[in-house]
């Protein structure tokens, strides 16, 4: 029978037990050990049956065991030392309250998914576990972050395959009553209700619920209530779910919603205002548009409101393809904005401005959402070094004129909150040889270059460690593989051979994340005999443990998953090579530590960071992996192994993908299982020990999470709060008029006339170049730009790479033409071939960057080679 009515009956706690409800609504407790195994002491059964969810083991436990706690001494005094260690974690000063200068006062943080805890399942993948990493992180530093987000009344999804390795979804309903949530309300005890205009004289309505992150409270807008209707209620369905029209909904609540919602949030709890806002990828974009009205209303004009929003705004690219951002028809766009909609003070045609795709090879209808997204930042990076040149190539086209190295998008780095992710067996192996104190500010603060101390711990406890691991992996995949058999239809007496699958004494490789195709989960099916070999081989076996999810209308990346699930089947390697479905944030933290290898084999330059790597290194695992993402950036021979790509343009797919299979055969063959089974003197296998430690030591404190929001903090957050302060009404009006009339003027800036004190083509090492530069400004001053001297190394077509700019000086009074001369040396510091060429940039002190405008002016031909540009 079905209920007709759900209630969330809620456990009344002994009066000396009520700080385990305060513990188990603050979400620190899912990267805190000593509150996790405070948890575990009140039912040890109940907890693991919970999942190790606080919520629903109080939920669970019987009133005469809470009866026994509330006479427990020794609990009560256990429960005390762990509520009073979170109050000093909540109000102590931490990393940020010790740094110098004008920090900002708060930095709103939104994303479209965060991954904070499975008992929080509002994630699909990468992005969202980042985010929830980054608002972890910032806690465990003190940085003061609002993060937020949607809740998504099913999650994603839950993933089961059917008995011929089919993925099948299922939507299980979230009751938000029964999670880690707090209605947020106004002073009268009323729920707080954020409002959308929508076409049609309708309204998209939410509620706030509030997840307390450690210090960090997380706002998901919620529109499943009463006051909607239908259509509305379901715009927070589900992650990534519906049609178009169902993703801008949910895109403009994320957006002008959040923006509503951290204002009543800080209305109501005197939080202090964010002072920057950072957009986690396109979809949370429309909260600048947000924004900007809330400046429009105060008496700004639509420029001067742009420029003092993009001042205070950072945006985070995580794609390195087109087709994977968010990209809406021109006139869906602008039929939800406007008089008769959201946003009615602001030009409907100028918001479309904002995102159109007004570049070469851009599509002149589509609303591009990371192209509005970077043109209301004026601080933009993606997520790994070489991912943040894919985006200034991918976005360059936004900056005309000037080369991709130059186009103003940085990078920082992703990292992984390591509290969350390192093995409480490896976590205590560190604090026994530095102190608990230490181990846990070396996790979370990542100040440090090198962990040294990791040197000191024996090889035998370094490898009995890792078996550890291995075999708490084993324990767990039997588990997991029984439970997803039976679920494919399997009985009880058909699976006594998951008793013999993996071994803890066998070299173990993972592979889990999300599978669109250029992740090439099949990759290693390429030559089924040689894998065969490689899973079977009598003295150097492998075992390989395969997860992940493909998107549900992604048919092309579930026939992938059935076609590894089939070869996973037979029974010849079933013992050795397993598929586990539904793959998510509790399967993970028992993966990661459990795997000698990280297999990551994407198309280069495909992965924008890819951060599973990063949680086996922090385990000791060891990374195979193509040379993309974080890879590509601090991969070095000790840390693991790098594939070789044929990524030429001129390979075809079929036949890059036979090249790298084969090369990962190799490196597995002849180097991986080999250093693995190799034993020294001492019956242990030195060489693997030795890059597990150094692995460790050198590569743990670069992929941690304090130090990505570190870097945030320094290099983003505190320019654009000093941006903000400087932009008040007078400064954007200022600059927006400035703007106005440097881009009306601009087509009069010319360089006429480049003359260099050296005759010949060769000059010596150390040597300066005096140059003398004649441009034309038209009706600009010299005060509005910035004429530079650009030298560096050249190719063989005379591009110059590594370039350095000089700034030259006007002399003199203007021409009677209006022309001006400018001057200065440039040193000749680099030998070998040397070039150097001169243009005109707009300045202004509130600019970010000089490419900032898109505006560039260059010699013209006959000028260039009439100032002999270029020395051998």
């Amino acid at each position: 029978m079905k209920a007709i009515r759900r209630f969330t009956v809620r456990p009344v706690l002994p009066e000396p037990l009520r700080p385990l409800s305060d513990l188990a609504r603050n979400l620190r407790w899912s990267w805190h050990t000593g509150t996790r195994d405070l948890f575990r002491s009140v039912d040890p059964e109940r907890w693991a049956a919970a999942g190790g969810d606080p919520m629903r083991l109080l939920g669970s436990v019987p009133t005469e065991r809470l009866t026994e706690l509330a006479d427990d001494r020794d609990f009560l005094d256990r429960l005390a030392a762990v509520a009073d260690d979170l109050d000093t974690y909540m109000t102590g000063d931490r990393w940020y309250q010790r740094q110098s200068g004008r920090l900002p006062a708060a930095v709103a943080y939104f994303s479209p998914e965060f991954g904070i805890t499975a008992a929080l399942p509002q994630y699909s993948g990468g992005l969202g576990i980042l985010a929830g990493d980054h608002l972890k992180a910032a806690s465990d530093l003190g940085a003061p972050l609002i993060g937020v987000g949607l809740l998504y009344r099913h999650g994603y999804f839950r993933q089961s395959l059917s008995r011929d390795g089919w993925q099948q979804e299922h939507y299980p309903v979230l009751d938000p009553h029964e999670l880690p949530l707090d209605q947020l309300k106004e002073a009268d005890g009323a729920p707080a209700r954020i409002t959308l205009a929508l076409p049609g004289d309708r309204s998209l309505r939410a509620r706030v619920w509030v997840a307390q992150v450690g210090r960090i409270p997380l706002l998901l807008l919620d529109s499943d209530i009463e006051e909607n209707d239908l259509v509305e209620r379901g715009v927070t369905d589900r992650l990534y779910g519906g049609g178009s029209e169902h993703r801008l909904l949910q895109e403009m609540l994320l957006g002008i919603g959040g923006v509503r919602a951290v204002r009543t949030y800080c209305r109501l709890t005197g939080h202090a205002a964010p002072e920057v806002f950072h957009t986690n990828e396109g979809h949370a974009g429309f909260l600048g548009l947000e924004r900007m009205a809330e400046l429009r209303a105060e008496g700004l004009d639509f420029d001067a409101a742009l420029e003092a929003v993009r001042a205070g705004t950072v945006f985070t690219t995580h794609t390195p393809v087109p087709a994977g951002i968010d990209r809406f028809d021109r006139e869906l766009v602008a039929r939800h904005f406007g008089p008769h909609a959201e946003l009615p003070n602001l030009e409907v045609d100028r918001i479309l401005r904002l995102g159109m795709e007004t570049y070469p090879g851009g599509e002149a209808n589509l609303f591009n959402m990371a192209v509005m997204g970077l043109r209301l930042a004026q601080r933009a990076n993606g997520v790994s070094l070489l991912h943040g040149q894919v985006s200034r190539e991918m976005f360059a086209g936004l900056w005309p004129g000037f080369d991709p190295e130059e186009v103003p998008i940085t990078s920082v780095t992703n990292g992984v909150h390591a509290p969350t992710w390192v093995a409480p067996e490896v976590y205590r192996l560190g604090a026994r040889q530095i102190g608990t104190q230490r181990a846990e500010e070396a996790l979370s603060i990542g100040d440090s270059d090198r962990w040294d101390s990791v040197a000191d711990i024996p090889d035998q406890d370094i490898w009995d460690l890792r078996r550890s691991l291995r075999e708490l992996l084993v324990l767990e995949v039997r588990e997991r593989l029984r439970a997803s058999w039976r679920q494919r239809g399997a009985g009880t007496a058909e699976l006594g051979w998951i008793d013999g699958v993996l071994d803890p004494d066998v070299l173990t490789i993972g592979f889990a994340r999300r599978v669109p195709s250029y992740k090439r989960l099949t990759l290693m099916l390429r030559d089924r005999d040689r894998l065969m070999d490689l899973l079977l081989h009598p003295e150097r076996p492998v075992q390989i443990v395969v997860a992940g999810k493909a998107h549900p209308a992604d048919d092309g990346g579930k026939r992938l998953i059935q076609e590894l699930v089939r070869f996973a089947d037979d029974p010849r390697v079933r013992h050795r090579i397993v598929f586990l479905p539904d793959y998510g944030m509790a399967m993970a933290q028992k993966l990661y530590p459990g795997c000698d290898i990280w297999l990551n084999n994407p198309l280069r330059p495909l992965e924008a960071c890819g951060t599973s790597g990063m949680k086996a290194a922090l385990n000791g695992g060891l990374n195979l992996s193509v040379l993309d993402g974080w890879w590509d950036e601090w991969f070095q021979p000790d840390f693991g192994w790098s594939i070789p790509t044929a990524d030429g343009a001129g390979t075809d797919p079929d036949r890059r993908d036979d090249i790298e299979a084969a090369a990962l055969y190799d490196l597995l063959e002849q180097r991986v299982t080999r250093t693995f089974y190799e034993r020294g003197r001492s019956g242990l296998p030195d060489r693997w020990i030795e890059m597990v430690r150094r692995t460790l030591s050198l590569l743990g404190p670069k992929v941690l999470a304090g130090r990505m929001v570190r870097e945030y903090v320094d290099r983003l957050y505190t320019p654009a709060a000093h941006a903000h302060r400087a932009m008040d009404a007078g400064a954007a009006r200022e600059l927006a008029e400035w703007k106005a009339t440097v881009r009306g003027a601009w087509h009069g800036v010319t360089v006429d006339h480049v003359e260099t004190s050296v005759a010949s083509a060769t000059a010596e090492l150390g040597s300066t170049l005096a140059l003398r530069v004649r441009v034309g400004l038209g009706s600009l001053r010299p005060e509005d730009v910035e004429v530079q001297a650009v030298a560096g190394r050249v190719d063989e077509e005379d591009r110059i790479t590594d370039a350095a700019a000089v700034a030259l000086k006007p002399v003199g009074a203007p021409g009677a033409g209006g022309e001006w001369v400018y001057e200065g040396p440039l040193a000749l510091d680099r030998t070998g071939p040397f070039g150097y060429t001169v243009r005109v940039l707009p300045s202004h002190r509130l600019l970010a960057s000089g490419a900032e405008l898109g505006l560039v002016a260059v010699p013209p031909e006959d000028v260039a080679e009439a100032a002999g540009l270029l020395m051998r």
